[in-house]
């Protein structure tokens, strides 16, 4: 569950934010006093390819073109006092592997077409999971709040990538 520290109407704001960034944006300065855990993406041999620092209550977005589609998908997800939780996710449509399920989140209209799920709150099991990275054509692609970019399919295409939430817990 999120934190109720915050309350949803500041976190959905955020997590709009994310969505909007459409490209490298200036980082925020962290305020004193904020804990700060870090975003990594984990080759199939263990290796780190990338990390990025994620302040609590703050998050990031996968982004992805559907591989049989090619419309964009969304999942965002937010660090949860370094719990790593699947807050929201924008669907073009419910075309293959994709659509809602009911009690899992509330799924609304987006304004230009598609859908979004909200409130699915759904933590992650052991602060990661493991994506099989696609073609640059399908470009898998992380962006934080804090406008960091990394761009999977350039880095891992066609491979096997664990991404984690180090909170160091």
């Amino acid at each position: 569950m999120i934190s109720k520290k915050f309350g949803r109407p500041l976190l959905a704001a955020l997590l709009l934010s994310i969505t909007a960034c459409a490209g490298p944006a200036s980082h925020q300065e962290v305020k004193p006093g904020t804990t700060v855990d870090h975003l990594e993406v984990i080759g199939a041999d263990g290796s780190v390819l990338a990390r990025t620092d994620i302040a609590r209550q703050t998050g990031w977005c996968l982004y992805w073109n559907h591989s049989v589609t090619g419309d964009g998908v969304i999942d965002c997800y937010v660090d949860d006092l370094g719990k790593m939780v699947l807050h929201r996710a924008y669907q073009p449509d419910f075309a293959a592997g994709l659509g809602h399920f009911p009690g899992r989140g509330i799924l609304t209209s987006a304004e230009g077409g598609g859908y979004w799920i909200e409130d699915i709150d759904e933590p992650v099991p052991g602060n990661a999971y493991v994506l099989r990275v696609g073609s640059l054509a399908v470009n898998h692609r992380i962006v934080t709040t804090d406008g960091d970019e990394i761009y999977l399919s350039k880095m891992a295409e066609h491979t096997r990538v664990t991404i984690r939430l180090d909170s160091g817990e």
